[in-house]
Order: structure tokens, then sequence, then C-alpha cells
């Protein structure tokens, strides 16, 4: 049985009104940590002028994205790529955008700054680059839930948890991107919009 994610159910369409806001009109989107393929799945289909690329370094997750993807038939919707942010260069060097959903909390810090280092690589000046999870800011947690949540993960790897919005930015302009926007989101968390310069 192909993995289902609720919570991706729940919040793929308040992250497309936002990517709706910011999207190119046509090109390649890039999805890393594409885990289910439920957000892939959706967001190729709403947005079908754009070529949607999921990826995901996990073998399982790509063979559960393929088989979501054969079963939708999407016409832009690309067969998911193995990427490994931390690995660079990227293998993929065509995309007008990226998106990334709720990856930067359970994964090492390197992983942020890959991505951001990545993706600056990647993508030309002004292309989105959209970030959506649980965050922290000025180290506060903005619900007594994301707490919780980020104690279990440092439980399990002291190197895991909610990052604090201010430090994920720091790594952003150091790669050169710039925040355009900071948008609250439903269940506490953020959509962070960045564009590179």
């Amino acid at each position: 049985m192909r993995p289902t994610c609720e919570a991706s159910d729940r919040n793929k369409a308040p992250i497309a009104d936002v990517l709706a806001r910011w999207v190119p009109p046509k090109g390649r989107m890039l999805e890393v940590a594409s885990g289910t393929g439920q957000h892939a799945t959706y967001f190729a289909g709403r947005f079908p002028n754009l070529i949607w690329q999921p990826t995901d370094p996990d073998p399982e997750a790509r063979e559960a994205i393929e088989s979501r993807c054969k079963d939708r038939n999407i016409a832009n919707l690309s067969p998911p790529l193995d990427l490994d942010v931390c690995v660079q260069p990227w293998a993929m060097t065509d995309a007008q955008g990226l998106v990334c959903v709720n990856l930067l909390h359970i994964a090492p810090w390197s992983v942020c700054e890959g991505l951001f280092a990545g993706g600056r690589a990647l993508l030309v000046s002004g292309a989105p680059c959209v970030i959506y999870g649980p965050f922290r800011l000025g180290g506060v947690f903005n619900s007594a839930g994301n707490q919780r949540f980020d104690a279990t993960l440092r439980a399990r790897n002291p190197a895991l948890g909610l990052r604090d919005v201010e430090a994920v930015v720091a790594v952003a302009d150091a790669a050169g991107f710039d925040l355009r926007e900071q948008a609250a989101m439903p269940a506490n968390n953020l959509t962070l919009v960045f564009t590179g310069r």
C-alpha cells in the first residue's frame, strides 16, 4: 500500500495558494524531498502550465511517487529524480522555481545550507524558492504543540528540530536569496518565500 500523509492533504491547498503568488507562468518547478508525492500531484494539477519535478533521495519514496504519478496520469508531472541537496552540484540544470515542504526540521542543519547553495546555483535571479514547515521566531515557539514536536525530534536526534526563521534567512541571504514573504499557515506553520538576487 502506498504511503499517505494526512497533513499533506490538509496543507496542500494553502501552500498552493501562496505558490500562486510567486510561481512563473511557465517553466519547471523543482520540488525537493517530495516524500509521498501528494504535494507534487496536487501542485502539478493546480499549475498545469508548469512542469512539476518531484525529487527524493530515498528510493522507497521515489517508488511511491512514481506509483502515484502513474495513477494520476498528469501530463506536466515528471518522474521523480534522486536528489540529495547536500551533494553539490545538483544533477538538475533547469528549473524556474523551487519548493520544499516539511524538510528543514527533520534534517540536519547541513541540509538547509545545501538547499540554498544548490538552489542558488540552479535558479536565475528573481526565481522563487518556497519553504514550508514549522519554525521558531526569535527562538520562541508559536504553539505548545510545536514545542512538544521539537522536543520529540531532538530526543530522537539532537541535530533535528524546528529552526529559527532568522537562522534560515541568514543562510538564504549568504547564498544570495532575499526573503520576500512570510505567510502564516494552518496548524501553526509558515511559508517562507525567497527570491534569488
